[in-house]
């Protein structure tokens, strides 16, 4: 019985509101720089993809000194990956970002970028259009 309700609260919190949704491209090995600002810090979150075959997307991600890799496909479970973005509180469900492949066409990614943050207090600083 624990289960069910443990997979409950966790299907509802995957589905909660988000408060910000963002969407960008790049072509293979361009870096995507987003600044997460919070309580005085001003952390990077840095990813870019290197592969794109046989419908799977290598994505390389770095933030707060940890180094990830994910692949992501298109319609499939493993569309997008998620990234807690500061240290969970005691009482609320911690601030996160969701990244999910969109498309993939012209030799470039799509991305939309989710920002779950119930307490309001994440700032997200994106790359400007064109800017490298």
């Amino acid at each position: 019985m624990k289960h069910i309700f443990y997979l409950l609260f966790l299907f509802s919190s995957l589905l909660g509101d988000y408060r910000d949704v963002h969407k960008l491209s790049s072509k293979k090995d361009e870096e995507i720089k987003i600044h997460v600002l919070y309580g005085g810090k001003d952390k990077l979150f840095k990813f870019r993809w290197t592969l794109y075959k046989n419908g799977g997307l290598v994505v390389h991600r770095n933030y707060d000194r940890v180094v990830a890799q994910n692949v992501l496909y298109l319609n499939h479970t493993n569309q997008s990956f998620r990234l807690k973005l500061k240290p969970k509180s005691s009482w609320y469900q911690a601030p996160y970002l969701l990244v999910k492949f969109k498309q993939f066409s012209k030799n470039k990614a799509e991305f939309e970028i989710y920002l779950f943050d119930s307490e309001e207090e994440i700032n997200l600083k994106y790359p400007k259009k064109g800017a490298k």
